[in-house]
């Protein structure tokens, strides 16, 4: 073979025609499409291979960037006690987590003593504050201004009422304090939670839709968003969906930005979904989360939260969280998902689930404000009653077993027991109380049947 050749060059190239010819024969009399070609929940049609041929360059060729670089271990941590959070914070960095969150629900908490000897200017450190206040926003930026540090809050109103069903305080009232922040931070502010919308069962459609809607509330209700935005994602458990998801997500986002004039990417925070968690056989959760993580690194997330095996029912503890982010570091430092750019690119298949999804979601966002926009839908009713729709659906067919999560309802191991072990509460809280809206309620698969088998122990 001539050096002056691409490599293969001396074989003949094989048309999507041949290969299909070729399957055909081997099934035998089989109908290709019903054999198969399946349908995913999201009404896409998944194809057994994926050629060149087929390829339209002009609608393939997306600018997504997901430089190696932008993989970080992010370490999260609840404050209650501020001493104890300082000296988690320094372990956790000392044992590999590359980026910290921390999430405090009150404004009485001492940044300066929760910041005490933490390495500042090579760390980013996000503050999820489940509350709205503006001189506590005041005071993280003249830390992160004065120490030259690099902190990302995240506010985020509309999940609240999501989540909640009430505002903080009201609409005009929480928008009107995002605004005045607005004018004033120099760090990220602006936070958008779409994990609850897949933790509640949204297909993966209405979860980039949901989310891009989210977006543009945000966009149109505050003029002066000169900060990138931040967007916490959670990811399921079909990995090359999930991976196509995320980069969807970026082409949508970045899309809609550039009609208001803004240009910054935004800062994907991605953890694996709740969802598919179980109570019993709980090791599996370990497998589940690294393939979910694995999906996120693929697919381009900034920073990725591990969920801890034993999350459900167990409270923070130092073990589950070195073995969440273990897993995440045997990913960086021993699988080398940290040595390639835009590792999915090229890939026909994840090119052609990217374009299909952006292009649905769009088609529902464009609905979504055709008919009001996304609080007014929410308002209605309209998107929980899409997301309780989607939910059902795979609920039936967990229930009928048609969708497996092994050691629940495959293969479960009858001697599994796991009352005296709940630190937690693992299910649905009831919380009866007068509301805004319908909030929109996060829900495990295997919710109903755990609970059968925790009445059974003895």
């Amino acid at each position: 073979m001539s050096t002056n050749n691409p490599l293969f060059s001396d074989f003949e190239a094989v048309s999507s025609k041949h290969w299909k010819q070729q399957i055909q024969y081997e099934l035998k009399g089989a109908d290709y499409n019903e054999t198969l070609v399946w349908e995913s929940p999201e009404g896409i049609k998944v194809k057994p291979f994926y050629h060149s041929d087929e390829v339209d360059e002009s609608t393939t060729n997306f600018s997504i960037n997901t430089p190696k670089e932008a993989f970080s271990i992010l370490q999260n941590i609840f404050v209650h006690d501020v001493k104890k959070s300082n000296e988690r914070a320094l372990d956790s960095l000392n044992r590999g987590a590359e980026s910290i969150r921390f999430t405090i629900e009150n404004d009485t908490i001492s940044i300066e003593n929760l910041m005490q000897n933490l390495p500042l200017e090579k760390v980013t450190y996000s503050f999820y504050l489940p509350f709205l206040s503006i001189d506590f926003a005041k005071k993280l930026n003249e830390f992160a201004t004065k120490n030259n540090a690099n902190f990302i809050i995240q506010l985020d109103p509309i999940g609240q009422l999501c989540k909640d069903g009430n505002w903080f305080e009201n609409a005009e009232k929480d928008f009107e304090k995002l605004n005045q922040i607005s004018k004033f931070s120099q760090s990220s502010f602006l936070n958008i939670n779409s994990e609850i919308y897949q933790n509640a069962g949204a297909n993966i459609v209405q979860q980039l839709a949901y989310t891009i809607a989210h977006a543009n509330e945000y966009f149109n209700r505050i003029p002066a968003v000169n900060q990138p935005i931040t967007i916490e994602i959670s990811v399921g458990t079909n990995y090359f969906f999930e991976i196509a998801k995320l980069r969807a997500l970026r082409l949508l986002f970045t899309t809609l930005a550039s009609e208001y004039n803004h240009n910054l990417d935004c800062h994907i925070v991605a953890t694996p979904t709740k969802r598919n968690k179980t109570l019993y056989d709980y090791n599996v959760n370990m497998l589940r989360t690294t393939t979910e993580c694995m999906s996120a690194i693929l697919g381009g997330a900034n920073a990725i939260a591990n969920l801890p095996y034993d999350a459900l029912y167990h409270k923070d503890n130092e073990f589950g969280d070195r073995i969440s982010r273990n897993q995440l570091l045997i990913l960086k430092h021993e699988s080398y998902f940290d040595k390639v750019n835009n590792p999915a690119d090229g890939a026909y298949y994840i090119e052609s689930l990217t374009k299909q999804l952006a292009e649905k979601a769009l088609l529902l966002f464009k609905d979504i404000e055709a008919n009001g926009g996304f609080i007014k839908q929410l308002s209605e009713g309209n998107i929980q009653k899409k997301i309780s729709e989607s939910a059902q659906k795979e609920q039936d067919l967990f229930d009928s077993g048609k969708e497996i999560l092994l050691g629940t309802n495959k293969y479960p191991n009858k001697n599994d027991k796991m009352k005296h072990d709940l630190e937690l509460y693992p299910f649905v809280k009831q919380n009866p109380r007068k509301t805004l809206i319908v909030p929109i309620i996060e829900k495990r698969l295997a919710e109903k049947l755990e609970q059968e088998r925790l009445s059974q122990e003895a």
